[in-house]
Formats: C-alpha cells, sequence, structure tokens
C-alpha cells in the first residue's frame, strides 16, 4: 500500500488546482469614465514577421485620443520600413523613430521604450510588444479598466496564440508553472509585499504620473526581465498595481518554433523567478526549482518506462507491480490536471498526455536559463548582466 499512499499528493493537485487557482477578471466590456489622451509604444527588434499586423490592430481602436509610437530598435530585417508603411488610421499620428545607439549597461528593451517615453505626449503610457494583436475595443477596455481598479499600473493578460507542435505543447507547460507560484494573480497584485508583484510586458497600462514617479526605464535599464522589474518599483512606491484580463482582445504569438521557445525564455525563466524572492533564499531556489519540477512531472513516468521495460524483459528488479500501479496512478492524475489546462489554453486535449515530454523541455529551458546566469543572448545582442544576487 505504500506506494499507493505516496500517489496522494499528485492525486490531490487537480482538485488544489481547481481550488486555489484564479484567472484575473476580465476588463469592462464597454468604456466607462475618463478617456484621458494615451500614448502606445511599440518597442520593435527584429520584427518584419509581426510590426504590421501588430500596428494595423492598434491603428483600429475606437479609443477616442491617442498616438502610436514605434521605436525600431536598429532591426536587421525590414521592420522599421514595414512600419512606415502602416497607415495611422484612428490614431492621431503613428511616429516610427530610428532608436539611439544602444549605451552601455542597457538593455535593448528598456532603452527603446525610454526613447519613446520621451516623445510621449498622452497622460496614459501603453508599452506593447510587436507580437501583440490588439482589438479594436482593447484600448478603450482597458483604460475603463485602469479607473475601475483605481490602477497606477494596469496590466492585462489576453490569449496566447501557438500554431506548432512545440508552441502547443511547451507554452502551456511554462504558464502553469507560473501559476503554481502565483495561483490567484489579482490578489498578488494587490497585496502589499513587492516580491510578490507580477506584470504581463505584452501590456503595461502606466498613469504618465506613476511612470514619472518609479522613474522609468531607466531604473530597470539592465533587467531582462523589466516588466516584473517595473511592476515591482510600482509596489515599493506604494502605487497600485493590477492585473486583469482581456483573452478576446489581446492576443500574442510569443515564439514560432523550438528553437525560439528555448532562446526565448532562456533568457528570463530563472532571472524571473529569482526576483520574486529575497536574496537569502536564492542561492536555492534554482537547484529546488528544478529537482521539484523533475520529481513533480517526470519521476512517475520514467518509474513506468523502467518498470514496464523490466516486466516485459522479465528482469528482476526494484519495480513490482505496486511500484507501476504508482505510476500509473500519478500519470493518471497528472495527466487529468494537464488535460483541463491545456484546453483552457486553447490546445487540444490530446496534448495534455503528453506533459512528460513538456517537461522534459521545460526542464531543459530552466537548466539552460540558469546555467548561463547573467550571460543573456537575444534578437543578436549578446549581454552581461549583473548577478540576480547582487540585486534588491
Amino acid at each position: 500500500m505504500t506506494p499507493l499512499l505516496l500517489a496522494l499528493p499528485w492525486i490531490a493537485l487537480p482538485i488544489l488546482f481547481q481550488l486555489l487557482v484564479r484567472y484575473p477578471r476580465e476588463v469592462p466590456e464597454s468604456p466607462s469614465g475618463p478617456q484621458p489622451s494615451v500614448s502606445v509604444v511599440v518597442p520593435a527588434r527584429n520584427e518584419a514577421l509581426n510590426i504590421v499586423n501588430c500596428l494595423t490592430s492598434i491603428t483600429a481602436s475606437t479609443y477616442p485620443d491617442f498616438e502610436i509610437l514605434v521605436v525600431d530598435d536598429r532591426s536587421e530585417d525590414e521592420t522599421g520600413a514595414l512600419a512606415r508603411s502602416v497607415d495611422a488610421g484612428n490614431a492621431r499620428r503613428l511616429l516610427v523613430l530610428d532608436g539611439e545607439e544602444l549605451p552601455e549597461g542597457w538593455l535593448g528593451k528598456p532603452w527603446a521604450c525610454a526613447q519613446a517615453a520621451r516623445h510621449a505626449t498622452g497622460e496614459l503610457l501603453l508599452f506593447t510588444d510587436a507580437d501583440t494583436t490588439h482589438g479594436r475595443a482593447l484600448l478603450e477596455r482597458a483604460v475603463a479598466g485602469l479607473h475601475e481598479d483605481g490602477a497606477d499600473l494596469l496590466t492585462i493578460t489576453g490569449q496566447q496564440l501557438m500554431e506548432s507542435f512545440w508552441e502547443r505543447l511547451v507554452q502551456p507547460h511554462i504558464f502553469l508553472m507560473m501559476l503554481i507560484r502565483f495561483p490567484n494573480f489579482e490578489r498578488t497584485a494587490r497585496n502589499g509585499r513587492w516580491r510578490d508583484a507580477i506584470a504581463n510586458g505584452q501590456f503595461l497600462l502606466f498613469t504618465r504620473a506613476a511612470y514619472d514617479r518609479i522613474g522609468g526605464h531607466e531604473t530597470v535599464r539592465d533587467e531582462v526581465v523589466e516588466d516584473l522589474a517595473l511592476a515591482q518599483r510600482v509596489k515599493r512606491a506604494r502605487l497600485a498595481l493590477r492585473i486583469r484580463s482581456a483573452e478576446h482582445d489581446l492576443a500574442t504569438r510569443m515564439y514560432r518554433s523550438l528553437s525560439e521557445l528555448v532562446a526565448g525564455w532562456s533568457k528570463n525563466i530563472a532571472t524571473g523567478g529569482l526576483q520574486s524572492f529575497p536574496r537569502w533564499i536564492r542561492p536555492v531556489i534554482a537547484p529546488v526549482s528544478f529537482v521539484g519540477g523533475v520529481t513533480l512531472w517526470l519521476l512517475a513516468p520514467i518509474v513506468l518506462v523502467m518498470a514496464g521495460t523490466q516486466a516485459v524483459a522479465g528482469w528482476s528488479g526494484p519495480f513490482d507491480q505496486s511500484w507501476a500501479l504508482w505510476a500509473i496512478s500519478v500519470y493518471a492524475a497528472s495527466a487529468i490536471l494537464w488535460v483541463r489546462f491545456v484546453r483552457r489554453m486553447g490546445v487540444a486535449s490530446w496534448y495534455g498526455f503528453l506533459y512528460p515530454l513538456a517537461a522534459m523541455v521545460g526542464s531543459w529551458i530552466f537548466l539552460r536559463s540558469w546555467m548561463r546566469g547573467s550571460h543573456v543572448e537575444w534578437k543578436g545582442r549578446a549581454y552581461s548582466l549583473p548577478p540576480v544576487s547582487e540585486r534588491a
């Protein structure tokens, strides 16, 4: 019976997930309250595949007073020319800026955003990524949500677009790990602990006063997870951070291949995790997280494969029928959780049964990110950053 008793924590997982996880509320469906001018900032480096789709979706916004500022961050493709080919549409203006040379100590995205902020005229500043697509009503809904919640920074989650096998396999794994760390995004955003700050860098809507008060992007110039760092600074300044959802009005396709997934998440997944913990515990967080993830998602499939091999080959070994039953029970309980979650993310149910493969890729990404430490490569640039252990 001991192996079966050991399966109880995994059997409880789907139940605990159902009880504890709370997704953010949707922003209001219709505009309400004041509608101040908004400057929409889009930093873009090597975004030729995305920039036109992103900008045309924003220019179609029904919001009454907004401008768009694109910073072509020294792209090596046609990003700048494509951005300039887009008509301003409903925007008051669409300004494409040629990014200045990257200064010492800055990362590309914070530098691009800081440049745009200097030219922005809006009372609100929206920082959004070039791989996003915006619904016509999104800006109105977001501003209404900002006022409804009395927020100084409102960050919005949306739909993740996943079109390839590897996207559908790996992306849910990464996002479920985030939910395990922060099962209730809204409550976490509202609590008084600044290390618990969370944000989605795909959509950050600031009041100009709050952005200037925390020092803007200059204060996060060397942060690879700059959205999290900005949210932490908002909380430390005792300003109001809020998070809401707009799943039908905000969509993002972050990566398009396995190589992009590995490179993209490797640059920030370990760093982002460490930033949310105090210095004294950081040395053990990475190894504990890695071992915990392997134990949680890969131990049972490994035991099941070894027990099956042992039985088929007729070998004597440590894995008797009771351990095989444990592994089957753990796999079944875990699969129930994963099937539910991938369906929630709009992915076919059968991907949930492949969770061990997703966990293998996720573990490799985390290990790669951890081992690289302060060395970051992204969009053709290489950075050497201060270790997370030296930061607040």
